[in-house]
Parts: structure tokens; sequence; C-alpha cells
């Protein structure tokens, strides 16, 4: 039976491929062959952990560079394939923990790049996991808004991301929340509601986790 992480895998080596390995991603910085190698090297090079300890991120750097000059199309095929045997990656339920967020953004990433993206609609069951993972997550997304804000669903649910006054609200689907939290607000088809300026400053500020 497929997951939403493998589902999700698939979809981005997919669009990864049809792009070529020198299209643009909402990534600053990274083109798509940069964004195959971060895909590749956080599965097979968990030693390289500089994702997320700042001292070791130029080992981190060395080590994506060194995927990166790979050829493009060994690339794709380590992500179609997924990681090895002793990736702890390879346990199905910590795939789906760990990847199912991390592979929507990105294939994201690589669709709303392009100049003629359209919103994917996305079915009930993921559109809900999307949201379970948002609410659990959305305090350490919002960490850094200089404002309260509060993402909500078109049904009402809501996620409190930052405590503060004022408040700024933003609505929309759960994949497009998804992508407004993780940095990626300008690309991400949502209503925004709250006093001019301080929608203004939380959209200048870098949410996510970085």
């Amino acid at each position: 039976m497929s997951t939403h992480a493998k589902r999700e895998r698939l979809l981005l080596a997919d669009l990864l491929e049809a792009a070529g390995p020198d299209a643009p991603t909402l990534c600053e910085g990274w083109n798509t062959r940069d964004l195959a190698a971060h895909v590749v090297v956080r599965e097979r090079r968990p030693e390289a952990a500089g994702i997320v300890l700042s001292p070791l991120r130029s080992r981190l750097e060395r080590v994506q560079a060194e995927f990166a000059a790979k050829p493009y199309e060994e690339l794709i095929q380590l992500i179609r394939t997924g990681p090895p045997r002793m990736s702890p990656f390879s346990i199905k339920p910590l795939d789906e923990a760990s990847n199912t967020v991390e592979f929507y953004v990105h294939a994201e990433d690589v669709r709303r790049a392009q100049p003629d993206w359209t919103a994917r609609e996305l079915d009930a069951v993921f559109a809900d996991t999307l949201w379970s993972r948002l609410e659990r997550s959305a305090r350490l997304l919002g960490r850094k808004a200089p404002v309260g804000l509060v993402l909500r669903r078109p049904n009402g649910q809501t996620a409190v991301a930052h405590r503060g006054a004022p408040v700024v609200t933003v609505t929309g689907e759960p994949g497009e929340l998804t992508m407004y939290a993780f940095g990626r607000q300008d690309a991400a088809k949502v209503e925004i509601e709250g006093e001019k300026d301080a929608v203004d400053r939380v959209g200048r500020t870098q949410l996510g986790m970085g």
C-alpha cells in the first residue's frame, strides 16, 4: 500500500526529471540539481547534519556539492529508489512522519517556480494529513513572526503559529498554508487579514524551519 510519503517522493522525482537540472526552484539560490542533491544527502548522508547543526554546515555544503556533481539522472534515480536499508528513513512510519511534508513542499518548490503553474487539488485525506502536521509544527514554523499569527482552514479550524498582537490571520487550504508556513509566502494561495503594517511585517519575515 502506497503511503503519502512514497507518493510525494515519486511525484517530486517526476517533476525534477521533467524540469531538467538547471530549472529554477523556490529555494533561494538552488536550481533543480541543487534541490535533488539536498534530498539525496538528507537521506543518504545523515552524518552531514549541518542542516540543523550550524557548526557542521560547511561540511554539509561540501557533501552536497559532491552529490550535485553527480549525473542528474543518477540523483533522480536515488530519490525514486529511496533511502538505503540502514537509513532510519527506510522505516515506513518514520518515512511517513519525516518525509510527507518535506516532499510535498519540495515538489511544490519545483512546480511553483514555473511561470505557468496552477494550484494542485489535494484529496481530502491528504489535506487532513497536512493540516494535522501543520497543527503540531505551527509554533516552530511561526516562531520568527513579528506579530501574532493564526493559520485558518476554510472550515474554521485554526492553529496558532505565534502569540502576540496585533494578529494576522492567514486563511487557505492545508497545502497552501503549509507552503506559507514553510516560508513560501509569495507562492501560497491564501487570504490574509490584519492591520496593513502587521501584514507587511509578516510578509517580510522568513517563516519556516531555517
